[in-house]
């Protein structure tokens, strides 16, 4: 046992429990500082978008309290991670500093940087695996590259896992000198003030590790036994809600394994719900393994010819998608959502990325930039990979001829209407026959709930046939030079 302490760097992992480099770093049994670094430029125009820097300043609060109430503080930086890592070291005189992977383009220069630097110093670096089930490199092909397609990805995954035991959070941790200084959370302006967009955020979420293991607790319980059924229902309760707690490691991917297998052979419990619940955290891991061997994906496409598409550019009818004013109830209706909770439900995001690709043919990354910002669980892989999927650019993509129907999609996943209602409640009165295309009810049914096409509620601002044969005859184009 030493006295001179480590330092663990905390960057998308806000937990204590099931963090290898903090239990690693407890059982030394030297004094232990955790450190969250604010690194603006590090990312580059990938930084933290509006709703994710809402939802740190939230995860941050929450982890100060669970490392005081176990008589820790958690120092708050705000810089150059490489220059307040090497600041920190001289004043806290620390021995090592251990860290979680990243897998973010600018993550491995970062640590490689980091690693000769704190060499030359004969300050330990190490480093610790834990945002992931599986290393990127543990998975190729018999060929030795990445998988480029999900379905034998998950079959090599599932093949030899083995889930790893839980680590506990630590019980006691030593707090730092009153003169190593941290900054004021308050000081770093991530809540916004005027306006003070949030409310919405705040109604919906609980961030935090409690508030993670929490929706956890509530879905293995609750709509895991019918998941493979209701997920894709926008009228329904049906999804677990995880994804922001498992973008900023509130939560780790083993934590969820583990609950959806523990419940296994309960009396309701479905193993096809399980089985396509591991299938959801596996396709994360298979949009990280992507970014990780094609560092390119959040701005270029990884089918290559489709750097030659011929998208649009019109503005308006980018700014009617972002607003929800597309007269398209069900499209509507998940961005809506989106802008109130920071949030959108997984069918209603692929029917909206679908709309904006492929009846507006704008650009895939115009609408990977918007939920970017939008989003609470933006996530640089599976934003990049869920876009270049819909959009039909990315590898197993959906192909570009799949062009979503939004009023048959509205009809099969929204029968009623129910979640345009709640979202677009102009169209509250609508019946559930007419709602999802109301601009072809007869005049009678909309004087009677009160909507007149292009004023109370938009007109299409695209016809979807007409431009399904436009997307059509610009991707047989490309195909073909043109």
């Amino acid at each position: 046992m030493s006295d001179s302490p480590i330092i663990v760097w905390y960057r998308n992992e806000l937990r204590l429990r099931d963090h290898p480099a903090l239990s690693a770093a407890v059982a030394t049994g030297a004094p232990v500082f955790p450190v969250y670094i604010l690194d603006d430029a590090v990312a580059g125009r990938w930084k933290l978008g509006a709703a994710s820097r809402w939802w740190l300043a939230k995860s941050l609060e929450a982890l100060c309290r669970d490392i005081a109430d176990r008589g820790g503080r958690l120092i708050l930086r705000r810089g150059d991670s490489l220059a307040e890592l090497k600041r920190l070291a001289k004043e806290t005189g620390a021995q090592a500093i251990h860290f979680t992977r990243g897998y973010e383009p600018w993550s491995g220069v970062l640590e490689e940087r980091a690693k000769r630097e704190f060499d030359r110093l004969g300050v330990g670096f190490r480093r610790y695996g834990g945002r992931l089930l599986r290393e990127p490199e543990e998975l190729c092909t018999a060929s030795g590259t990445p998988y480029q397609v999900f379905t034998p990805f998950w079959r090599a995954f599932r093949r030899d896992y083995t889930v790893p035991q839980s680590l506990p959070a630590p019980k006691r941790l030593t707090a730092p000198r009153p003169e190593i200084k941290s900054d004021s959370l308050a000081d770093w302006d991530l809540v916004p003030v005027r306006p003070d967009w949030s409310q919405g955020l705040a109604t919906t979420w609980r961030p935090g590790e409690d508030g993670a293991h929490t929706r956890l607790k509530d879905f293995v319980t609750g709509a895991l036994s019918g998941y493979a059924n209701n997920r894709d229902r926008l009228d329904r309760s049906g999804t677990s809600r995880l994804s922001p707690h498992l973008a900023f490691g509130e939560i780790s991917a083993a934590a969820c394994w583990r609950a959806a297998v523990d419940v296994l052979g309960e009396a309701g419990q479905s193993d096809q719900s399980v089985e396509t619940f591991l299938k959801e955290i596996v396709w994360r891991e298979f949009s990280h393994s992507l970014l990780f061997h094609f560092p390119r994906m959040p701005e270029h496409p990884l089918r290559e010819e489709f750097e030659a598409f011929k998208w649009t550019n019109a503005a308006d009818h980018l700014k009617a998608w972002r607003k929800g004013k597309t007269g398209y109830p069900i499209v509507d209706a998940g961005m809506r959502e989106l802008w109130a909770t920071g949030y959108m439900h997984n069918r209603a995001r692929m029917i909206a990325a679908s709309f904006l690709t492929k009846d507006l043919l704008l650009p895939w990354t115009s609408g990977e930039a918007w939920f970017w910002d939008t989003l609470v669980d933006a996530d640089l892989a599976n934003n990049a990979a869920n876009w270049q999927w819909v959009a039909g650019c990315g590898v197993d993509a959906a192909p570009f001829f799949r062009i979503f129907n939004p009023v048959l999609q509205g009809e099969k996943f929204d029968p009623g209407g129910d979640y345009i209602r709640r979202w677009v409640p102009k169209l509250a009165r609508v019946p559930a026959k007419d709602i999802h295309a109301p601009w072809s009810a007869n005049a009678a049914s909309l004087k009677q709930a009160g909507i007149m096409i292009g004023e109370s509620y938009p007109a299409p601002i695209v016809d979807h046939q007409a431009a399904r044969k436009r997307a059509l005859q610009r991707y047989d184009n490309l195909r073909v030079g043109k």
